[in-house]
């Protein structure tokens, strides 16, 4: 007890810094995820009164027999496992061509464009795009009709608007990954690269053999950060499509959003409780394989 009391003591500088930060997260993270929870456990129509009436489980028995959720949670997973690989994969590479000697003097000017889209506000990426993709007088079907390349449906067919989405959260959050793969990058001892070109190595094995290994807690922090990240994808949605065409783009986050616009609050904040338990497992999930990966790569 005495040894807790004083690394409390040696440490209170740091805590005094970081109770605002805890305040925010309690506030605005703890909080209402607990109330959305606590919601999801009433009647609907006396969620949002002074007494609610609490229902148990019959709003999580009513989202999964109903097959629109059924089939919005599937859309969702279906949109995160393209996007979570095809990000991180671009990110590799973008990362690897600006760490290069390619660039040469340019490289301040290539970071700053791939990162700009991260800081531009996500409805006004989703407008831009919806303009382009707009079938009539889009950009995007103006430069394939330049090209003699047949039209591209864009966001109003069912079967062209989830590589559309795809694409535009590709293009607003890549710079992110971008970034913490070349910061990563940069971190790397020189020295194993030149002891493994003395070896005799060529640029594929020194990639494979060093900068993928050593690149491994950047995979992991850009694997479980674009997870969440395209798990709750809804903005996008909400500007582009509104669930459609068809139901095609109705994630469950914009599910839940059209729900809690008709005033079906509980079983919104039960598709919102089922979207953060699947966030929370499949992060863990993912972390545990990073760690499991790292600690085979420290034995080996």
């Amino acid at each position: 007890m005495n040894a807790t009391f004083r690394a409390i003591k040696d440490n209170l500088v740091l805590y005094f810094f970081l109770f605002p930060m805890f305040l925010l997260v309690l506030v605005f993270g703890i909080i209402p995820i607990a109330g959305s929870i606590l919601m999801s456990l009433t009647k609907s129509s006396t969620s949002l009164s002074n007494s609610p009436i609490f229902v148990g489980l019959a709003n999580f028995k009513t989202i999964f027999a109903d097959s629109y959720f059924i089939d919005s949670f599937r859309i969702t997973l279906e949109f995160t496992a393209i996007s979570v690989p095809l990000n991180l994969l671009v990110a590799l590479l973008l990362a690897l061509l600006l760490g290069s000697k390619l660039i040469g003097r340019g490289g301040v000017v290539f970071k700053l464009c791939i990162f700009l889209p991260v800081v531009v506000p996500i409805m006004a990426t989703a407008v831009v795009w919806k303009w382009m993709y707009n079938t009539n007088y889009g950009a995007v079907n103006a430069i394939l009709k330049l090209v003699h390349l047949p039209a591209f449906g864009g966001l109003s067919s069912t079967k062209t608007v989830m590589p559309a989405l795809v694409l535009v959260e590709l293009w607003k959050h890549v710079g992110l990954y971008t970034i913490i793969f070349l910061t990563n990058l940069q971190l790397i001892d020189k020295e194993m690269y030149e002891a493994a070109y003395i070896d005799g190595a060529g640029w594929m094995a020194r990639t494979l053999r060093i900068t993928l290994p050593e690149l491994a807690p950047a995979f992991s922090l850009n694997a479980m950060y674009a997870l969440i990240q395209f798990l709750k994808t809804f903005a996008v949605a909400l500007v582009t499509t509104q669930g459609g065409p068809n139901f095609a783009s109705n994630f469950v986050s914009y599910y839940a959003y059209s729900k809690f616009k008709l005033g079906d609050y509980g079983e919104a904040a039960a598709m919102g409780t089922v979207l953060f338990v699947a966030v929370i497992i499949l992060t863990l999930l993912t972390r545990r394989i990073s760690r499991s990966d790292d600690l085979e790569r420290g034995m080996a």
